[in-house]
């Protein structure tokens, strides 16, 4: 059903921009570019996905060192567990619950955290990439471009614009 939405969209607006083409004298320029290609080659991102990286194995160290207090006090509860009382047990008990707990609310701020810190590495680089592209449309005469990352381009012909080395020189890459 999207795929027939976004193709009947997709065919409406290639007629829209047709008929506005043949209404002015100007001719439909249009060029795309694969945008994951691009970010992946700016040394920016580079940096950014090391810091990423470096974060994520922090959070994962924390995690490991959690669940190793979780399965200590599990082998110890399963290896006393004969020699308590019932106060001991219930106690023994909750405190391996909320160290569940806690691992999972760990999990949770985490996951928050990794994708707090993806948004403030990569909006900037993402931002300078856009208005390359921003702006190499406009010096070059592009009426549209479209990014063949995100697959919403069904089709191009061989001699349609790649606008990659454009940006790439724009970015000094």
């Amino acid at each position: 059903m999207k795929s027939t939405v976004k193709l009947f969209l997709l065919v409406a607006f290639f007629f829209a921009a047709f008929s506005v083409s043949a209404q002015t004298t100007k001719a439909v320029k249009l060029g795309h570019i694969n945008t994951a290609e691009l970010l992946s080659q700016m040394p920016e991102m580079k940096k950014a996905q090391d810091s990423l990286n470096a974060k994520d194995a922090e959070i994962r160290n924390q995690l490991a060192e959690m669940q190793k207090e979780y399965e200590r006090l599990m082998q110890e509860y399963q290896a006393n567990l004969s020699t308590y009382t019932d106060l001991t047990r219930t106690a023994k008990e909750q405190e391996i619950q909320q160290t569940i707990e806690r691992i999972q609310t760990f999990q949770n701020l985490a996951q928050t955290e990794m994708g707090k810190a993806q948004e403030a590495l990569l909006k900037p680089i993402m931002e300078k990439a856009n208005k390359a592209i921003q702006e190499v449309g406009k010096e070059n005469g592009f009426t549209y471009i479209f990014d063949l990352s995100n697959g919403s381009v069904l089709f191009f012909a061989e001699d349609a614009i790649d606008v990659l080395p454009l940006v790439k020189k724009k970015l000094g890459i």
